[in-house]
């Protein structure tokens, strides 16, 4: 794959954004939970000028959908769209939490990566993900949002050693050291918008993209129950 990307997220306190060229990725990143809006498109401006490129030479935008701080979220798509509508390019919404499981893998070769994301309200985002021979990444469990004690009742044990990405590791840190499955910590703990872009490449090459008025955030509130994939049970 050989695409030019670019890649957006502001879904959580981290503010951060990449370019991917063919195998060559510019990325930007920096903790700015107040100043998003502040601070993405001069990135954005930065990398295309580093690359020597314009939106126009792009093939997709991505973006995070979530889950993530609803404001974050709403900031990233609002963002991603101005720029698609522009440059009309096809729009790639990416999960925080696969985005969190590819930056378990970048940095530390995990290919079983359980994420969770605080999610206030005693809840969090949650979702686990399997590492394919592709490099692409299939869901384990659904992606969800679930107070902890009913995801310690819920979760079984199996085999594997899960790697933990995310802030609802360490925000809820008591109930979910008693989680029936073995994992192993990563320094991992937000999105970050160099996954996001290499995780569209596949999505594109699928055809997965959506004009920019469809670009579309997922919540993840409205799901409260615990889910499994088919199969899983």
């Amino acid at each position: 794959m050989t695409y030019k990307i670019l890649a957006i997220d502001t879904a959580t306190e981290n503010c951060s954004v990449a370019l991917l060229v063919g195998d060559k990725t510019y990325s930007r990143s920096e903790l700015a939970p107040r100043d998003h809006t502040k601070k993405v498109l001069p990135m954005v401006d930065e990398l295309l000028k580093e690359a020597g490129l314009t939106l126009t030479d792009l093939d997709a935008l991505a973006f995070a959908r979530g889950p993530g701080s609803f404001t974050g979220v709403r900031i990233c798509i609002g963002i991603a769209q101005g720029l698609g509508f522009g440059a009309d390019l096809p729009m790639i919404g990416i999960s925080t939490l696969k985005a969190m499981a590819q930056g378990a893998y970048r940095i530390a070769q995990a290919t079983n990566v359980a994420s969770a994301i605080d999610a206030r309200m005693n809840e969090v985002y949650w979702g686990r993900f399997e590492r394919l021979e592709s490099g692409d990444w299939q869901e384990f469990d659904q992606e969800q949002v679930i107070p902890p004690s009913v995801l310690v009742e819920n979760i079984v044990a199996d085999e594997r050693t899960w790697t933990t990405a995310g802030t609802g590791w360490d925000a809820y840190s008591e109930p979910l050291s008693t989680l029936a499955i073995t994992t192993q910590a990563s320094e991992v703990l937000f999105p970050e918008a160099q996954d996001i872009a290499y995780l569209a490449q596949f999505e594109l090459a699928k055809g997965n993209t959506v004009p920019a008025e469809e670009a579309s955030p997922v919540y993840l509130r409205d799901t409260v129950a615990w889910k499994k994939l088919p199969g899983r049970e």
